[in-house]
């Protein structure tokens, strides 16, 4: 007996169908509600890393020392920093005090850092958005003059430093060979690293390290500049310098503003070139709030009071940073 088969197009009948579900569909929220917790919380599964890391490098750190600006901190307790005595907020009364040793040091010190800082950005700043314009034309060995521009950028600070306190030596050093026994310009060989001289020395070298990092902020912003703005100008009859005036530096608003917070901040917090130049004892010319805070600490062993000094130095860095934001910020309002 022959089995007919079902023709075409039709289906086959349901007892001999796979198993199917016969109950409800499942609800999609149930599905979708998972998804969207991942995608929001990816991005702070990716930023924990970074932020475990902030903790334990910056942040762990920081609270200690505002913790051991409270206490009477000296080294009858540095095995055991925890057990020194309370003493409130009396390391910030001292250290705060301009009629007092410790804070007419410590005033001195903030108006030779403020001196240093002022100079020294404004100095990077010109050096590097003047070699940024000249670099834009193109001209044989431009690779080359940049490459050589960036070196004080790429040369490890301690080595860089190291060979500026060899150059700047009075007996011997190629700055006074050159500008007292070839040039003539001093009736004797200045000091350069003790007395007066010490200030200039330390924003030449300042200088030094900082204008190509400038340089090479600026000359990529500067490539974001539409070349018809300065064709259009040449053709109005805009010479170089109302070219200047009129379009680099209005373009470069934003970036300066930026660059200069960055630079401000570096500058101000600088470490390791007074040290590096000068060693522990920094001259009264050149004590820059840094070295003066280090001596607090290491040199005197009053931790309170060294840490009492940075919180400060935190404070009115904040200030500060905070004060720009907000004023550059408004600029940028009225702009648009």
């Amino acid at each position: 007996m022959t089995t007919l088969s079902p023709p075409p197009g039709t289906s086959r009948p349901d007892r001999e169908a796979g198993p199917s579900h016969s109950g409800p569909p499942l609800p999609r929220r149930r599905r979708i509600l998972p998804d969207r917790l991942r995608r929001a919380g990816l991005p702070y599964l990716l930023l924990l890393p970074a932020l475990v890391l902030e903790i334990l490098i910056h942040l762990g750190p920081m609270a200690v020392g505002v913790t051991m600006s409270f206490k009477e901190l000296t080294q009858q307790y540095i095995r055991d920093w925890s057990a020194a005595p309370w003493t409130g907020t009396d390391n910030f009364r001292i250290a705060v005090d301009v009629n007092a040793p410790v804070g007419e040091a410590l005033l001195h010190s903030f108006f030779v850092t403020c001196a240093f800082t002022v100079l020294a950005v404004s100095l990077a700043w010109l050096l590097g958005v003047t070699a940024a314009i000249l670099m834009q034309e193109s001209f044989r060995g431009r690779g080359v003059l940049r490459a050589l521009f960036l070196t004080p950028y790429a040369l490890p600070v301690y080595t860089a430093v190291i060979t500026w306190s060899f150059l700047l030596q009075r007996d011997g050093g190629m700055v006074n060979h050159v500008i007292h026994d070839q040039l003539g310009l001093t009736d004797s060989e200045p000091f350069w690293l003790i007395g007066d001289n010490s200030f200039a020395a330390l924003v030449v070298v300042a200088v030094w390290r900082t204008w190509p990092f400038a340089f090479l902020i600026l000359m990529a912003a500067l490539q974001n500049i539409p070349k018809e703005l300065y064709e259009a100008a040449h053709v109005d009859g805009a010479g170089m310098r109302q070219q200047i005036r009129r379009i680099t530096l209005p373009s470069l608003r934003p970036v300066n503003q930026v660059l200069v917070l960055v630079l401000f901040l570096w500058t101000f917090n600088d470490f390791n070139v007074p040290y590096i130049l000068f060693g522990k004892s920094a001259p009264e010319a050149a004590d820059l709030i840094s070295i003066h805070i280090y001596q607090a600490s290491f040199v005197t062993w009053d931790f309170g009071s060294g840490s009492a000094m940075s919180v400060l130095l935190l404070l009115f860095l904040l200030l500060v940073t905070g004060g720009y934001l907000l004023v550059t910020g408004a600029g940028r309002k009225r702009d648009v």
